[in-house]
């Protein structure tokens, strides 16, 4: 199996953006790119995270068929992974199990303490990734 190049896409500038070195980093290295959204919604079970999750993958759906648009008319190897799980987990299993050169991510530019506060995808995968993450600011 080729190797790959994992990029988290939700539709924002910072994904847009991370998507556009995904695709030069998969052209240079002959990787297939693989467009991944993390569709878990945040706690909760029953009917209503049921609900919340369907909703989420369907704008994920949405969102992320610009950009498979736009990565193939790059010429690149695309597939769309979305995933049941939320965007750390996503990306970092979707990258183990594809054999992932990088894990490439958008970063909205947050301010350290709400990035403190909230945790945001680009230092979570930082700090617990096993493939090299590459963060580009959107």
């Amino acid at each position: 199996m080729a190797a790959s190049v994992v990029v988290g896409y939700d539709g924002s500038a910072g994904s847009q953006a991370a998507l556009d070195t995904a695709m030069e980093l998969a052209s240079r290295f002959g990787d297939r790119l693989l467009i991944v959204f993390g569709a878990g919604p945040p706690g909760g079970v029953g009917d209503e995270a049921r609900a919340h999750r369907a909703a989420i993958e369907e704008r994920g759906e949405q969102v992320t068929s610009e950009a498979v648009e736009r990565a193939r008319g790059g010429g690149a190897e695309v597939e769309l992974v979305i995933s049941h799980d939320r965007p750390v987990e996503a990306l970092r299993s979707v990258a183990a199990e594809r054999d992932a050169r990088f894990i490439v991510v958008g970063s909205r530019g947050e301010r350290p303490l709400k990035r403190a506060l909230t945790g945001s995808v680009p230092h979570k995968l930082l700090e617990s990734s096993d493939v090299p993450v590459v963060v580009v600011r959107g």
